[in-house]
């Protein structure tokens, strides 16, 4: 889960790193009230989940409350790489001397944790890192012995920190690492880290990335969801535990396993090439254990998406055997229809693996309607594709 920035600098609060939070707003008038609170001259920033906001006009600096209330005018709607910005955060005005970048990461292809960072911060940051990569230094972290004071002075050492600033930085960098650890996040990312005028280093900006498969740990995160921005549809699936991820197409996905699930949408992408380039509406894995309730929830939230003109169930059997995924299939239309809420639009069902001929077989016996068997994931893929083109 992706963290706005007022969440993530809350965060970091909690745990000691120094920061300003300021007010969080919805409207231009609780704008100026909160800029007349905060001293008058603030900075109005768009609170959405994804970078880049200040080149797109999402942060704008303002004189007095007057100026944040037209600031707040503006960027309030504003679609910032496909997020609309329905709150901003006003914060007062900061005396910055020097601008860093610092960030803690999961480095998956190493099994290990990373730290980057780089006396050169600000927006333009993805620039230094292009034209000048011996400026950003990347510093490995050992899970087993974390970040102590010694390995803070490493690495802003690395950064090329001044040394008048380094002192100053130690116990940010620490705090940080706290924050990184104890909430089980992905990645904190700070950027700018800021020397401001009287000397002390600030965390003036913060994106922070939390570990969905560590949330039972963590209760208190679910006061960081965005419920009014998440799509109503894997809000849905959520509530019923379900791996499921809105995409724009026209062909819902149902599989089981992640890997599977993601080649099936590239088949089915590619096929669809052929058909007015039909695409994949979603990604769906049920998992292992496909049974009667979970096949029922996923065709559920599958078929309740009015872009989806067709179905593709492609499972291989493992550890769930074909014929249980097909006992979970006739039931599941049962299921729904006594929901009221009948299948009526086709599917294409794929069966490999353990028991895939019994499981063929019980889905052939039981001739749903609007159910077709393919033998192999590219058939399988292109009939799918067929079938939505034709609705």
């Amino acid at each position: 889960m992706d963290l706005m920035e007022y969440q993530a600098k809350e965060l970091f609060a909690k745990h000691g790193v120094p920061v300003t939070l300021g007010r969080v707003v919805e409207s231009p008038d609780d704008a100026r009230a909160a800029a007349e609170e905060l001293g008058g001259r603030v900075v109005v920033k768009a609170q959405v989940k994804t970078g880049g906001r200040g080149k797109a006009g999402g942060v704008k600096l303002a004189a007095d409350p007057d100026e944040a209330v037209v600031h707040a005018r503006a960027i309030l709607g504003m679609d910032i790489k496909g997020h609309v910005v329905r709150r901003v955060l006003i914060a007062p005005a900061a005396a910055i001397a020097e601008e860093y970048y610092f960030s803690f990461l999961l480095d998956r292809s190493n099994r290990s944790y990373l730290c980057i960072a780089s006396a050169q911060g600000g927006v333009e940051i993805e620039e230094v890192a292009h034209t000048n990569p011996e400026a950003v230094a990347q510093i490995s972290i050992d899970p087993v012995t974390g970040v102590d004071e010694a390995k803070a002075r490493e690495i802003v050492t690395a950064a090329g920190f001044p040394a008048d600033v380094a002192d100053a930085a130690l116990p940010a960098v620490l705090r940080l690492w706290d924050a990184f650890v104890a909430e089980d996040a992905t990645l904190v990312e700070v950027n700018p880290l800021v020397k401001l005028a009287d000397g002390t280093v600030e965390a003036l900006d913060g994106k922070v990335t939390l570990d969905d498969n560590a949330a039972f740990r963590h209760p208190e995160h679910a006061e960081f969801e965005d419920k009014a921005a998440a799509d109503p549809l894997e809000r849905r699936a959520k509530e019923k535990h379900l791996n499921y991820v809105k995409l724009q197409g026209q062909v819902g996905i149902i599989g089981n396993g992640a890997g599977l699930v993601m080649s099936t949408l590239d088949v089915v992408a590619y096929a669809g090439e052929e058909f007015n380039g039909v695409k994949p509406a979603n990604f769906l894995d049920i998992g292992g254990g496909a049974s009667a309730e979970v096949m029922a929830n996923g065709l559920e939230i599958v078929l309740s998406d009015a872009d989806v003109k067709a179905v593709f169930v492609n499972v291989f059997g493992g550890i769930t055997a074909c014929d249980a995924v097909a006992n979970g299939i006739v039931s599941a239309f049962k299921l729904l229809e006594e929901r009221g809420e009948a299948v009526a639009k086709p599917l294409v069902v794929r069966l490999d693996g353990n028991n895939a001929e019994l499981g063929r077989q019980i889905l052939a016996d039981a001739a749903l309607p609007g159910v077709e068997q393919v033998d192999t994931m590219d058939g399988a893929a292109r009939r799918a594709a067929e079938l939505a083109a034709a609705r």
